[in-house]
This record gives C-alpha cells, structure tokens and sequence, in this order.
C-alpha cells in the first residue's frame, strides 16, 4: 500500500550512490509532511478502529485520504458516512482539513458538513486543540467518537439538531434514521 515509503527508501539510496546534485533531485525532494505521513499512515492501518476503513484515491498521496466511519451503536447506527481529509503542508504545527461528504442531522457536523471537534482546531479554549503531538490516528478516533461518547448536544454547532434532541428524542431518533437511509447508505 505505502508506495511512498518505497519512493522515499529508493531516494535515500540514490542520494548515498550520487556525488553531485542533479537538476532531478529536486523533483525528487519529498516534503517534511510526506515523511511523517509514511509513518502515520502506517501506524493508522495497524491502530485502525473497527468502525472505519481509510482509502486513498491515489496511493502516493498520502496527505489526500477518504475515511468511512459505519457506527455499530447509538442514534447513528447501520449509516456510512464519508469524510475527506487533506493534510496541509504545515502538518504537523496545524491540522488536517476534514469535511464531511455525507449529509447527516447531528449537533456537532452540519448538513454542509462542517465538524466540531477540538482536536481539527489550532486553538481551543479548553485546551484539547491541535498540537504538534498529534497524528492522523488521533483525528480518525477523533471523528468516530463523534458518533458514540464525543456526541455533544451541549455545545453544538448545528444548534437545531441539539435542540430538536432537547425537544423530542424520539422525533430526533426518527430523523437521524431517515437522513441514514437517504443518504448515508
């Protein structure tokens, strides 16, 4: 799967056999952010939850990734929702971008599929934000908590999900299960 970790191990023997630098080697430069996808990546695939499957569209992209997280418990259970994830240049001092690609009526993703959870912030007030001691595995937990016990209708960012759920539960129940099966099949 990690074609650039072989493209990396195929660079760094050819910088050993060379003695000058050529006009190629900077197209064969890889980036700070690559290396330490190589390793994330990895330890991702081998620490995945059993909630979630990663797929990467072009395997020597490491920092453009698709994950599907299908919750077996609470109100979202038996959906697939997809998230897209681009990781910046700037990884690891800021966070991956990541948007929700399937319509869902929760109190912490909009219908346009902005997420709130700390973690994807550079700055937090309670502290829980981005930090360079993140990976990629950490926001993949990250988001399939946000199904089960990150689920928060205290401090939402579609507000009108959290107060249709303080309002009527079931009607909430209702809802959430029909957007699953419009949408998140």
């Amino acid at each position: 799967m990690l074609t650039l970790a072989s493209k990396l191990k195929r660079d760094d023997g050819l910088k050993g056999s060379r003695s000058a630098a050529t006009a190629s080697d900077s197209t064969r430069r890889v980036s700070v952010r690559d290396k330490l996808l190589v390793k994330e990546v990895a330890e991702l695939e081998a620490n995945l939850p059993c909630t979630c499957t990663v797929h990467f569209p072009d395997p020597n992209t490491l920092h453009r990734f698709q994950l599907t997280v299908s919750p077996d418990e609470g109100y979202y259970q038996g959906g697939k929702f997809q998230f897209e994830t681009e990781v910046p240049d700037a990884y690891n001092m800021v966070p991956p971008k990541v948007k929700c690609l399937t319509r869902i009526w929760h109190p912490n993703i909009t219908e346009t599929g902005d997420i709130c959870l700390s973690l994807l912030r550079e700055h937090s007030i309670d502290g829980t934000g981005w930090a360079p001691t993140r990976t990629l595995k950490d926001v993949v937990w990250g988001l399939n908590s946000l199904f089960t016990d990150l689920l928060n209708f205290d401090d939402p960012l579609n507000i009108e999900a959290a107060e249709h759920h303080l309002r009527d539960k079931e009607d909430f129940r209702n809802k959430v299960e029909d957007y699953i099966k419009r949408y998140a099949r």
